[in-house]
């Protein structure tokens, strides 16, 4: 199975490194999160990569020039297209099985990815996405009758799932993406109403790169040695 990365994004929020480079190619503990998240899928055993490319593109194809760990297949996707029309640019790319990988270039996880698949071929829909808890990320204040604060909770878990990303895609995605499209509100709004779409909830870790606080944490916890992601 292919695994397919989308890494074309201008990353506004973190413009202090993608001036430079593309959101992808920002180190945490000396190496790319794409790498991170390459290596994560190849642990269990994907190594083929078709990798979108947009903004900045060309820097991710120089920083790959001598890789021969993994199959890469380079794709300018353009520098201004959303997900959706990101994924339609690789319909021909996609080879073979009747289903692939997809995930984020920015997020990363200890997610199983053959639980994962073994998930979606149970439960034979056109996609599987990987839920995972929804952090606050503000602190939360208890407050009594009175008004009075009562309580003060960091940041707490919410009674509700989010997207993670880590999806699994069926060849049958392509006929519900259209260009201009948005993927999780059009094309997967439209495969929710059909029942199509399921939910692996991973219980484990997941943080998005977002902003410049998430790559000092992300860095932090590399060099404490507590990188729930990496796999040995």
């Amino acid at each position: 199975m292919q695994v397919v990365v989308l890494c074309g994004g201008k990353g506004t929020r973190l413009n202090e490194y993608t001036e430079q480079i593309p959101k992808p190619l920002i180190e945490i503990g000396g190496k790319p999160i794409l790498r991170h998240i390459m290596e994560m899928y190849a642990y269990y055993g994907y190594k083929d990569f078709i990798l979108c490319l947009g903004y900045k593109g060309e820097k991710i194809k120089e920083y790959f020039e001598n890789e021969n760990s993994y199959n890469i297949e380079f794709v300018d996707t353009g520098i201004n297209s959303n997900k959706a029309e990101r994924i339609i640019k690789i319909k021909n790319y996609v080879k073979g099985e009747d289903e692939f990988f997809v995930t984020y270039g920015d997020d990363l996880s200890d997610v199983d990815i053959n639980a994962l698949l073994e998930f979606h071929h149970k439960n034979k829909k056109i996609v599987t996405l990987t839920a995972v808890d929804f952090v606050s990320p503000f602190g939360i204040l208890y407050i009594n009758k009175k008004k009075e604060i009562v309580k003060f909770q960091e940041k707490p878990r919410l009674n509700y799932l989010m997207n993670g990303g880590y999806f699994v895609f069926n060849r049958k995605i392509f006929d519900y993406i259209k260009g201009g499209y948005d993927l999780e509100k059009e094309t997967f709004g439209d495969l929710a109403k059909g029942r199509m779409i399921a939910a692996f909830y991973h219980k484990g870790f997941w943080k998005s790169m977002n902003t410049l606080k998430d790559v000092i944490e992300l860095n932090e916890m590399f060099a404490s040695g507590k990188a729930p992601w990496t796999r040995k």
